[in-house]
């Protein structure tokens, strides 16, 4: 590559990470015969986040937190501009999360999920920065502020469900605010990463591990972290609660190590590290529960009780 398209290439993996494109609502309950109730209320910091909660007959709740460029959807991986986003990477195709709603619902469990501010039809925040979890905790505290404000849902049972970036911005808001997680029973935690792991992961793909310098200054300049900052390391020794992670070992967009050393720092005993084998796309592990339910029914059947 010339020096003009390696700037290049750095200005479009810091503009991706640091101001993500808004993914949009390709799915709704209608379609999978879900009865739900729109929901919007304020982060923590006063955005507007918008939501659906799916009632059951039943005293427990999950609440679910999307990956980073998702929506409480999925993501529409199969479609410009969406696809050229990962599609060098392997994951040129849809992530639907409506099935894994269906499940928890079918399991007996009330569902909340909604859109982190500047994604879905959240309210635009922080002027449109993704800060990997450092922002975005303050949505995860107004969904359980939400809750505690509901009489129907505040002596709930309760449970989280927090993929990638939504989980980094679960154990973030553990750290910071833990008496808002005393009555949390679990998480089931799709893939927690760290923006360290990411870049220096896509840099070597590209033959372009001497420059990660170059792509922490752009992204410092859009979001005024550093990628060390951004990562859930210094926070998982704050997760209290009987956690469940999964993760695709071969992700050519991380790498495995990390998620092993977040897992590590989890000081609780009951906690659970499940590697998604034979497949290096990223998605397939927001896809996996879709597919196959159980280990995540199971791990919320023994903590919820």
């Amino acid at each position: 590559m010339t020096e003009p398209q390696i700037q290049q290439l750095v200005d479009r993996m810091s503009n991706m990470l640091g101001l993500p494109i808004r993914s949009p609502l390709m799915h709704r309950p209608e379609e999978v015969g879900l009865g739900y109730e729109e929901v919007f209320f304020p982060s923590m910091d006063g955005y507007r986040l918008e939501g659906w909660f799916f009632p059951a007959e039943s005293n427990k709740l999950v609440i679910c937190n999307h990956p980073l460029w998702f929506s409480r959807s999925g993501f529409p991986g199969h479609l410009d501009p969406w696809k050229s986003l990962f599609g060098a990477a392997g994951n040129d195709f849809e992530c639907n999360f409506m099935p894994d709603y269906v499940n928890l619902h079918n399991a007996g469990y009330n569902v909340l999920c909604y859109d982190l501010r500047n994604f879905g039809r959240s309210a635009s925040a922080n002027g449109g920065i993704c800060g990997n979890g450092l922002l975005e905790y303050r949505d995860v505290i107004g969904s359980l502020q939400f809750v505690q404000s509901r009489q129907d849902l505040s002596g709930m049972t309760k449970g989280l469900y927090s993929r990638c970036v939504g989980g980094n911005s679960t154990m973030i808001a553990m750290s910071k605010h833990p008496d808002y997680f005393k009555d949390i029973r679990c998480m089931v935690n799709p893939q927690p990463i760290s923006m360290a792991a990411f870049f220096e992961r896509t840099l070597a793909n590209q033959g372009l591990s001497d420059r990660l310098a170059d792509f922490e200054l752009g992204l410092r300049k859009i979001t005024g972290f550093t990628i060390n900052e951004m990562s859930p390391l210094e926070y998982a020794k704050d997760v209290l609660v009987p956690t469940f992670i999964t993760q695709v070992r071969d992700d050519v967009m991380t790498r495995p190590s990390d998620v092993q050393e977040i897992f590590d720092r989890i000081p609780v005993t009951d906690k659970k590290l499940f590697w998604i084998e034979d497949t290096t796309r990223r998605f397939d592990g927001y896809n996996y529960f879709a597919k196959n339910p159980q280990p995540m029914l199971d791990w919320f059947n023994l903590y919820m009780k």
